[in-house]
């Protein structure tokens, strides 16, 4: 493909999906949007769009960026907006002089039967240059479908705690304030319904003051919500005559990020005044904690949706690299014995583990059937679930504790007369414990102990990340070993003293303590999960004693010194 224009043309026209792709959180999507995503063969969006909807698109999907606000896009022909290509392997490259408008970007993609997913924030049905999309498809022939989304008009009051209607059913009308006519606001000032406003931070007051001119009172209940249905949401709560009070008071104005979007929601009925009892979102035990996971992405996906679901921000940062034993012979030859019959089991203590074995079977042309009548052991869930995907359901997952003690204890002594085999294959990382071996070999059972694959300490996170972890950055860390710990300090430095620390047991709190780190969080067994809820039972209490005070609910980051004024003004 060349780096500066679409994919070439073929058939006549393609089809064009606009998707609405909600008011920010990915889950928001519908299952018809993920499905759209995923057969696309082109994605046209603004930068914060595809954040959201990037994750659900094919590999090889050609991306079209619109770097320009919508409002300043020129009408068709008289202008060229800003806008980049990216294609599969991400290389960004200038639009066509052709094109422009996004409009003639989006036919132009749907040219050769392509699949173009044009998706906006919120409904694709309320956004007016959507709407002008349309027109212009349909004038032209191009065939399209629309795929509604959770409008930022309805999805951001209910995640911040704030229902339109109540029991009596007000009546509700949403106002564009960057649109609405003298009338409009005239109208929606002598209704008694609940109003939704879409403005910005610095124009909410001005907005509060059109309706109260045109006959709200000045101490009706209103909420005021950015960054709506992310970690990084915030409400306040005031009335139409104090809100600029109130924003003042929270020091987010004046401020150069005023412009931000924001829903405003304004009425008696629309329990703005019970947002305490209401906030599900805000109040979740971690929300808006940035949580570092010295982990790579792909061993910590189930661990940062955990953590994702406590309100929290999970940032990967891998502390160690997996490479090949140094000399690989030994494992060949134990692979080569699976297949002869060398092994009555196969022990398996890590989902890397589980890789290093799955690409020696790839090597020789081997699959899952080669593990056909040898007993199978995993340490835990997660080595499981890397077993079952590679075809190969574990016959022994420890039922208690997910550690080689609580493998141990489940495992069966050898039995001359039932097991024909008394030899145990254990493909493990170079610097394992003999934990394991030595309870497996007072069981009865002869060991293979192979090294599988080397552990070596991971490249220095950027620059930008390490700062933050020396800086307070971040507001806890989940150390899951004795080795996260020297290998996280060794690459990036000490933790900030705010950052709050959290170990999966006592050998690596003790590490920790060694490295002059304040221990405050420690699972109450050696899980990640485990680790995850003890951490937000922490987060939980600690908002509880902030509220019990009548003090602020903060982050653990927001503690440093000059953090509040860094915060408010990027």
């Amino acid at each position: 493909m060349s780096p500066t224009a679409l994919p070439a043309a073929g058939p006549e026209h393609g089809h064009v999906t606009f998707l609405g792709a909600g008011p920010g959180d990915p889950g928001l999507l519908t299952l018809r949007a993920v499905e759209a995503l995923s057969n696309a063969d082109v994605l046209v969006a603004e930068h914060e769009v595809l954040d959201v909807i990037r994750t659900h698109a094919r590999t090889g999907v050609s991306v079209v960026q619109m770097d320009a606000d919508p409002s300043s896009v020129s009408p068709p022909g008289t202008g060229t907006p800003q806008l980049t290509v990216v294609d599969g392997t991400s290389t960004t490259a200038a639009v066509p002089a052709a094109a422009r408008d996004a409009a003639h970007l989006v036919m132009e993609a749907a040219r050769g039967g392509r699949r173009v997913v044009r998706a906006v924030p919120g409904d694709p049905g309320l956004d007016t240059y959507a709407a002008e999309e349309m027109l212009a498809c349909a004038a032209a022939g191009v065939p399209f479908e629309v795929v509604p989304g959770v409008a930022a008009a309805v999805g951001v009051p209910a995640y911040a705690g704030v229902p339109l209607r109540d029991a009596r059913g007000a009546d509700v009308r949403f106002v564009d304030a960057r649109t609405a006519s003298d009338r409009c606001w005239t109208e929606v000032g002598a209704s008694d319904g609940t109003v939704v406003v879409s403005t910005t931070l610095d124009a909410v007051a001005a907005a509060a003051g059109e309706l109260v001119s045109a006959g709200r009172k000045p101490d009706t209940p209103l909420s005021v919500t950015v960054a709506g249905t992310t970690t990084r949401q915030r409400t306040w709560s005031a009335t139409l005559g104090t809100i600029a009070q109130t924003l003042k008071q929270a020091k987010v104005l004046p401020s150069p990020d005023g412009g931000r979007p924001v829903i405003a929601v304004v009425g008696e009925r629309s329990a703005a005044a019970r947002r305490d009892q209401l906030s599900w979102f805000e109040s979740k035990p971690l929300f808006g904690w940035k949580v570092l996971v010295p982990r790579t992405k792909e061993q910590a996906a189930s661990l940062s949706d955990q953590l994702r679901s406590y309100g929290a921000v999970p940032h990967e940062v891998p502390t160690i690299a997996v490479e090949p034993p140094r000399t690989p012979q030994q494992m060949e030859r134990a692979v080569k014995g699976l297949v002869t019959g060398r092994y009555e089991w196969i022990a398996f203590t890590s989902v890397n583990a589980v890789k290093a074995v799955r690409e020696k079977f790839e090597e020789y042309g081997l699959d899952a059937r080669a593990f056909a009548g040898i007993k199978v052991a995993a340490v835990g869930e997660q080595t499981a679930k890397a077993l079952v995907a590679f075809g190969v359901k574990p016959d022994l997952v420890p039922s208690g504790e997910q550690s080689a003690a609580g493998l141990l204890e489940d495992w069966p002594p050898y039995d001359p007369v039932f097991d024909p085999i008394d030899r145990v294959f254990l493909p493990r990382a170079d610097i394992a414990t003999e934990t394991l071996v030595a309870g497996l070999i007072e069981l009865g059972w002869e060991v293979d102990d192979v090294t599988a694959y080397r552990t070596v300490r991971a490249s220095p996170p950027p620059a930008e990340t390490r700062e933050a972890i020396k800086g307070g950055g971040f507001d806890a860390v989940l150390f899951t070993s004795s080795s996260t710990v020297r290998n996280l300090v060794g690459i990036a430095g000490k933790p900030h003293n705010v950052t709050v620390i959290a170990c999966i047991g006592p050998a690596t709190a003790k590490t920790a303590e060694e490295h002059g780190l304040r221990v405050d969080v420690m699972a109450p067994e050696p899980s990640v999960h485990k680790l995850a809820e003890a951490l937000a039972d922490f987060g939980m209490k600690r908002r509880a004693a902030a509220l019990e005070a009548g003090d602020a609910v903060t982050r653990p980051s927001e503690r440093r010194p000059g953090a509040r004024r860094r915060r408010t003004t990027t």
